[in-house]
């Protein structure tokens, strides 16, 4: 049986006083949540003081992303082993946003999930495809070029530490959700493509959705076979919303 996980990205919000009063209600609630882990992610400037929050067992601090590199003159970056260092555990990669603002490309997503890694951390890696992409019959292709783009970098047996989060782009912050069917069929097709090279692992892997999932309609697709659970945007700024996500996750 897989475990669930439910992972909190904040993106850019929050604020010392936020980092106080929320973290302290996700991980006093993730006490509860015996047979879900609970990921919470908040912005660099937050993590070491989120990390002193967390003190629960099903409860683990996370960062929103890492450099592709170790160290050297790369203004602004931060390393894995450096989140690795201040007591992170999870690292969410390729995320559409970084993706399309950033321009980050299967390839440079694919050198993060190694560096993650090579730091000792789990990858929460994103994929996920455009509204344009999906009404143009180009989904599939895209879901799986990306996922070949890890595979062929950090090979099939890292898959053994790593997380997979199905995004749909066209669904995040939008309000649009992908239907539980909708979901389940990408979570498969994932599955599916990590199936063809090793079966033990894709029974193993957690692939969790993310696309403006909330408490009403939480409970429906982590129902679905595929689906283990939920990277959550918008509604991790909401204890009350988070933690009712994370109940219906485990």
């Amino acid at each position: 049986m897989r475990r669930p996980i439910v992972a909190a990205n904040w993106k850019l919000n929050g604020n010392r006083s936020m980092v106080s009063s929320l973290v302290a209600a996700v991980n006093k609630h993730a006490a509860s949540a015996v047979s879900a882990d609970v990921v919470i992610c908040p912005p660099f400037p937050y993590l070491v003081e989120s990390r002193a929050l967390i003190d629960q067992g099903n409860a683990y601090l996370g960062a929103q992303n890492a450099a592709k590199e170790t160290n050297g003159a790369y203004t602004g970056e931060v390393s894995a082993e450096m989140l690795a260092e201040i007591g992170c555990r999870f690292v969410i990669i390729g995320h559409s946003e970084r993706r399309q603002y950033y321009g980050e490309s299967d390839s440079i997503v694919a050198e993060k999930f190694v560096r993650v890694q090579e730091a000792g951390l789990i990858p929460i890696v994103c994929v996920g495809e455009s509204l344009q992409q999906r009404e143009q019959g180009k989904m599939e292709q895209t879901i799986i070029s990306q996922i070949q783009a890890v595979i062929a970098k950090a090979g099939i047996s890292n898959f053994n530490n790593a997380v997979v989060a199905y995004e749909p782009i066209w669904a995040i912050g939008t309000g649009e959700t992908a239907t539980p069917d909708q979901a389940q069929q990408v979570h498969a097709l994932i599955r599916g493509e990590v199936a063809q090279q090793s079966e033990s692992i894709a029974s193993e892997l957690r692939i969790l959705y993310g696309g403006s999932v909330k408490a009403d309609n939480a409970a429906e697709l982590f129902a679905q076979t595929d689906i283990d659970g939920g990277l959550i945007g918008g509604a991790s700024l909401d204890a009350a919303q988070f933690n009712a996500i994370v109940s219906a996750a485990g």
